[in-house]
């Protein structure tokens, strides 16, 4: 609408992409919406150079430092497309009176599918074998079965909940690590213990905690020592939770059998070093990149954006909880 008042720019992969729903009910309720495309991680300038009129912007994986957010005067809100506020300056936003909102709870189940998916390839080495008939090799390879292994779950949230009902279907046994012990776990069979034990004892580790304080650099070389030699880790939650350089040196000498993650150091951008040792499988941040979910968390952004522009709190109001809890 070109008459609009109230200018919204989003700089997220997905918004408006796989389904245009979400930006066609910001525009009927009288926003104008710019969708900025990017196939690398954009400046502070050229995202103040976007956005410099905006009222409201969405966030992918970008993320918004101070500098960016005090360089646009009309800004009331950012919105993020998902859940993970980390790369928002949170303080900074609040100092300004700018509010911001994600959208939490929309791609739980979505998430646990791929990272069952990637359980199911690394233990199985779907990819390789692909890749090798494609290449006119016929090699069956060893792989490990599911059933009456241990998973391990750290980060015991609703996804990571998901994560354990999947497991209950594979009649696994399933262990948990988080801050705050759930109760309705215990439904998948789920068992809470501490970081140690879970490291030592599960077949298959797999993160589903925020990045927070608490979280960072969770996972390093001891860590990483203390799994079992045939173990496999899968990250589908937040780049920083693992020292980088362990994971690689864990890989690289066999002390750690596999690794998935679909998270990034910098999205989007290019994989990691280590992601063309035969034992690593990387996607490009895509737990919640299905139609289904894209709308979900597509008009949630919208309904956020829409209730502050008519003077509204929000529905997914951040709050400084979310800043220990995510």
């Amino acid at each position: 609408m070109q008459n609009a008042s109230f200018k919204v720019v989003s700089f997220a992969a997905t918004f408006g992409v796989f389904t245009t729903e979400p930006k066609q009910r910001l525009e009927d309720a009288g926003c104008e919406v710019k969708i900025i495309k990017h196939s690398r991680v954009l400046t502070d300038a050229e995202k103040i150079g976007c956005a410099r009129d905006a009222d409201a912007v969405i966030l992918g994986g970008n993320g918004m430092s101070r500098r960016v957010i005090n360089a646009l005067p009309k800004l009331k809100v950012i919105a993020q497309h998902g859940r993970g506020i980390d790369g928002i300056d949170y303080k900074a936003a609040t100092d300004k009176g700018v509010m911001v909102v994600n959208t939490p709870g929309v791609n739980i189940e979505e998430t646990a599918d791929l990272t069952f998916g990637l359980i199911l390839d690394l233990e199985r080495h779907i990819t390789q074998m692909n890749n090798d008939l494609k290449a006119g090799v016929w090699e069956k390879r060893a792989g490990h079965s599911l059933y009456g292994k241990t998973i391990g779950i750290i980060g015991v949230g609703d996804i990571g909940l998901a994560v354990a009902r999947r497991a209950m279907g594979f009649g696994m046994d399933i262990l948990g690590n988080d801050i705050r012990q759930r109760p309705d776990a215990a439904k998948t069979g789920l068992m809470f213990t501490g970081l140690n034990d879970l490291l030592k004892r599960s077949d298959i580790v797999t993160i589903h905690t925020p990045l927070t304080a608490s979280t960072t650099n969770l996972i390093g070389a001891k860590e990483l020592r203390m799994m079992r030699e045939d173990a496999i880790l899968v990250n589908t939650s937040r780049w920083g939770i693992i020292r980088k350089e362990a994971l690689e040196k864990a890989l690289q000498s066999g002390q750690l059998m596999g690794y998935a993650t679909d998270v990034h150091e910098q999205e989007p951008g290019p994989a990691p070093s280590f992601a063309d040792l035969p034992n690593v499988l990387v996607t490009p941040h895509a737990g919640s990149a299905t139609y289904e979910t894209n709308l979900r968390m597509g008009m949630t952004v919208a309904d956020n954006i829409i209730a502050v522009k008519n003077g509204v709190t929000p529905p997914n109001l951040v709050t400084p909880v979310s800043l220990i809890f995510g």
